[in-house]
């Protein structure tokens, strides 16, 4: 049974004064306003953080941030404004006229009308300064402040958009998307260390278990998901999963959102790696085409280089090889590797970064490994195992 709590707070409007007469300004977000098409006067209101204050003898301008956009929204209002409080990092609710901007550096600004403070900020004491690249280091003593940084902003709003494209793709193709639990007794394949639950208090036994029997984090929803396709033809799931693995490195995090999938009656595994390629290049190209700012920014910073890289990827068909065809790519290259690359034994890490330059640095599929590398559970190739020694799996 699928249990949901919803909690609202009771709202009551009383107020014997007339409404005003005055249209009441439009409540916008930065994005929205940046990207209005009409700038003839309209007032809105916008809500967000002070990123900059500028004074000058006639005129204030002020960089107002709301998290919706990399880019800020000018604020332009009379040098008489009290701008005591309007400081770097201070919460602001700006009303005004959205009207087109005389600067080439943006196309709109806002003709402030009223500046409302609603939470001061000490520039001095904040520790996120204005106009200083902080160092990612720098910025993990401060969680509840680094999120403002154009950084970790810009690679949030792709995370978020990047969480809506895979649904959407998988919705357009028709899965259904299943919770499978966070809490389980199962460890999957044994595809990690798990984190075994247990109640912070004493239970009334301490021998026992609080569910009866050992309980883990989830470190996949596999199972649950195959059982679920005995019921729909097309399942998905995309949820946190945990290893219990003492690792610093990229590819061993504790903590970490996974997608899963599931198809009933397929005829080939062409249909799979269809789909693992479609995924990628519709999620991918819904990033692109959203937020095109943020993504140009993790390119100059984060990960310079591999924007050529990402657009070869996505004009190119994802290659297909098979694991014999894998091994002997590896034994011909002139590349030595600290694991001798063997028929019988899995690929590294090492080999597979090889394979995918060896094939133009687009994405490769390896298909037909040896029955002995995988689970019991995986399909057979359809002449059997007694013949090839393959398993027909990626």
């Amino acid at each position: 049974m699928l249990g949901v709590r919803c909690l609202l707070r009771s709202v009551r409007f009383c107020s014997s004064a007339p409404f005003p007469k005055h249209k009441p300004s439009a409540k916008l977000s930065v994005r929205d306003a940046l990207g209005a098409q009409n700038a003839s006067g309209e007032r809105i209101k916008i809500q967000g953080w002070i990123r900059s204050v500028r004074s000058q003898k006639e005129v204030l301008f002020l960089h107002v941030n709301d998290g919706s956009s990399l880019e800020s929204l000018q604020v332009v209002a009379d040098s008489g404004l009290d701008s005591r409080e309007l400081n770097f990092g201070s919460s602001v609710e700006v009303q005004g006229q959205l009207i087109k901007s005389p600067s080439k550096r943006q196309n709109v600004e806002l003709k402030a009308e009223k500046i409302k403070v609603i939470g001061n900020c000490d520039a001095k004491d904040f520790p996120i300064k204005y106009k200083e690249r902080h160092p990612l280091e720098y910025l993990r003593q401060y969680p509840h402040f680094r999120c403002r940084t154009n950084v970790l902003g810009s690679i949030l709003r792709i995370r978020s958009e990047a969480t809506a494209a895979i649904h959407s793709f998988f919705k357009d193709s028709g899965f259904v998307h299943i919770h499978t639990p966070i809490i389980t007794s199962n460890d999957s394949e044994g595809a990690g260390e798990l984190f075994q639950l247990e109640p912070s208090g004493k239970l009334k036994v301490p021998e026992e278990n609080f569910f009866n029997v050992p309980a883990f984090l989830t470190v996949s929803g596999q199972l649950h998901l195959e059982v679920m396709s005995g019921a729909f033809t097309q399942v998905f799931t995309f949820g946190p999963t945990f290893r219990a693995e003492n690792s610093q490195s990229r590819r061993h995090l504790a903590e970490f959102y996974m997608i899963e999938a599931e198809i009933s009656f397929v005829d080939s595994l062409q249909d799979l790696m269809q789909v693992i390629e479609e995924l990628f290049k519709a999620t991918t190209m819904m990033v692109l085409s959203k937020c095109p700012e943020d993504v140009e920014l993790c390119h100059k910073f984060i990960a310079p280089g591999q924007k050529d890289r990402l657009e070869h990827m996505l004009k190119n068909n994802f290659l297909i090889i098979s694991y014999t065809e894998a091994v002997e790519i590896l034994k011909q290259a002139s590349q030595n590797f600290t694991f001798t690359p063997e028929w019988g034994a899995d690929l590294r890490t090492e080999h597979e970064k090889y394979l995918v330059k060896h094939c133009g640095n687009i994405p490769v599929f390896v298909i037909n490994y040896p029955l002995t590398l995988k689970p019991f559970y995986m399909r057979d190739n359809e002449d059997g195992p007694q013949h090839t020694g393959c398993n027909n799996w990626l």
